[in-house]
């Protein structure tokens, strides 16, 4: 399960939407080992495509190293569809190579209302997972608002 802080989800929704109608892509950086994202990275679509996303590679090169050197991994790997659902493609399963991220597509197809679903991909099998959307991580896991997470 993915969960993660509506402000995250607020901005690649908002940065999905400012590049339509090409696709949008980007990172949400955490602290390794955490499975939280925390800070969002907006990234060049290098292909400035409706269809299709590539990250620009000197970006990548920069975005991971400023993640090594905060000790942070890409727990959330995102992109956006504009014409179709939120599903990954075949060239978007072949990209898919960090086997612990993420994978969250947001579909802009209706102007109106987004779509944003999640996935693991790993050795090419696509898994959908659910997504928690919540305040605050301090209280995510505990159901209620006034109750720490503990540890």
């Amino acid at each position: 399960m993915l969960v993660i802080r509506r402000d995250l989800v607020d901005a690649m929704v908002a940065h999905a939407r400012r590049d339509h109608p090409d696709e949008a892509c980007g990172v949400i950086a955490g602290p390794d080992g955490s499975d939280r994202p925390e800070r969002l990275i907006e990234m060049i679509n290098a292909e400035r495509s409706p269809t299709f996303y590539r990250f620009d590679s000197g970006e990548q090169l920069k975005v991971w190293r400023g993640m090594d050197e905060a000790d942070e991994e890409p727990v959330v790997i995102y992109h956006s569809h504009t014409a179709t659902e939120a599903y990954p493609s075949r060239t978007d399963v072949s990209y898919a190579s960090e086997p612990h991220a993420h994978y969250v597509l947001v579909s802009t197809r209706d102007p109106e209302t987004h779509e944003l679903r999640s996935y693991r991909i790993l050795d090419g099998v696509v898994t959908e997972e659910p997504v928690q959307i919540v305040e605050s991580y301090m209280f995510a896991h505990t159901g209620a608002d006034e109750v720490p997470d503990q540890g």
